[in-house]
């Protein structure tokens, strides 16, 4: 399994948002521009030029965790992006599902676009949602702040 790229590059937006918007407590420790300033908001320029990416590559990545709930935009004097929730609560799992959808191994799992010539036979499928679960699981472990730290 492996993820696309533009689900690892809205891994690495969050986490260049989170260390200039969140209250970890690597950036309140650091005592850096953005120490206990949870308001902090960065600019999709300013993202783009910190990670590297195209601006039109992080503009269509900030409007999927927009949508989904991760990210908030405010127009004008003082606006910009920012996290929509403390970065502990933002999980690797709800970043991977922001840009992919649901967690699934699988297409049979989801019934409306399975297309496997094995569907009436299979042995297995009735496995799958135990397994997803799992890999879910496993990326809900992983919280935001912890992708900020340095390792």
């Amino acid at each position: 399994m492996r993820l696309s790229s533009m689900t690892d590059y809205a891994v690495v937006i969050m986490s260049a948002a989170a260390r200039h918007c969140g209250t970890c407590s690597l950036i309140e420790q650091a005592g850096g521009p953005y120490s206990g300033n949870s308001r902090a908001r960065v600019s999709a320029s300013q993202l783009a030029e910190e990670t590297g990416l195209p601006a039109p590559t992080v503009q269509k990545l900030v409007s999927k965790l927009s949508a989904a709930g991760l990210m908030r935009s405010s127009r004008g004097v003082g606006g910009g992006l920012r996290l929509a929730r403390p970065p502990a609560t933002i999980s690797l799992a709800d970043i991977v599902e922001a840009v992919e959808g649901p967690i699934a191994l699988t297409t049979c799992v989801d019934r409306s676009k399975s297309d496997c010539t094995l569907d009436s036979c299979c042995n297995v499928k009735g496995h799958w949602p135990q397994v997803n679960a799992a890999v879910r699981g496993a990326l809900a472990q992983v919280a935001l702040t912890q992708l900020v730290e340095e390792v």
